[in-house]
């Protein structure tokens, strides 16, 4: 029953949701990606001497870890707003039904 419920429910926001999976799995690729990023600062720049690699590599690094904060914001907000939306939705629907309900069962409950 909850599950289909909550198929009922959450078919209007299956764009936003989809955002939320594509923005997380961004997010999740950003964080592993900045631990090769390192790797390769310290094996192509430090054990050279090349500090314009360096340099340059770690602007690359700031840029994805900027990235990965962006990423993360935008797909908590899409799904606070999904959810705040279902519950809304799911509130007005209770609060629906609850009022066709006659003084008999009202009393009942």
């Amino acid at each position: 029953m909850l599950v289909r419920l909550l198929r009922r429910h959450l078919r209007p926001y299956v764009g936003v949701l989809l955002c939320v999976l594509v923005l997380q799995f961004a997010q999740v690729m950003a964080s592993l990606y900045l631990p090769t990023l390192n790797a390769d600062i310290i094996d192509e720049g430090v054990a050279t001497g090349d500090a314009g690699y360096i340099w340059r590599m770690g602007v690359f690094m700031l840029v994805v870890s900027v990235g990965q904060g962006v990423c993360s914001v935008a797909a908590t907000y899409l799904a606070a707003r999904a959810a705040m939306s279902m519950g809304r939705d799911l509130r007005g629907e209770v609060f629906d039904r609850v009022s066709g309900f006659c003084e008999r069962e009202i009393t009942a409950f």
